[in-house]
């Protein structure tokens, strides 16, 4: 999210063909998640300085399709979600893993977006600003 948390960046993702918020999989030098979800977030975003809010904010099971084919390569994952702040005056940069990359309003996500990712949204709206 913005610093002054207005908004929030999201991804429109080649292959599923919606918005999503950053992120990907574990790699082998992660030491831990919160390692991997600032690596990506920085990774996906092309913001350096990016800070992730202490403790998880979320965590989402899902059905994935991992390969083309039967329903049998139907999978399941578990995202462990980040709140994750950029410093003022930030410019995202998209990577060659997004088709495109914008600041969207909390009120005012695009669609197609997911319940997984308006979830997501309040949940960090709800930890960063508790009292609205």
């Amino acid at each position: 999210m913005d610093p002054v948390r207005e908004r929030v960046l999201l991804t429109l993702h080649p292959t599923v063909g919606r918005w999503l918020q950053t992120g990907g999989h574990c790699e082998p030098a992660d030491v831990s998640l919160r390692d991997a979800a600032s690596r990506e977030a920085r990774e996906e975003s092309g913001i350096a300085d990016i800070s992730v809010v202490a403790g998880i904010t979320r965590l989402d099971r899902h059905a994935v399709l991992c390969r083309e084919g039967s329903a049998s390569s139907r999978l399941h994952h578990l995202d462990v979600q980040y709140a994750i702040v950029a410093p003022p005056d930030s410019v995202p940069v998209r990577s060659s893993e997004s088709v495109d990359l914008r600041w969207w309003p909390w009120d005012a996500l695009p669609e197609p977006t997911d319940a997984s990712v308006r979830l997501l949204v309040a949940a960090a709206r709800a930890q960063l600003m508790p009292s609205r």
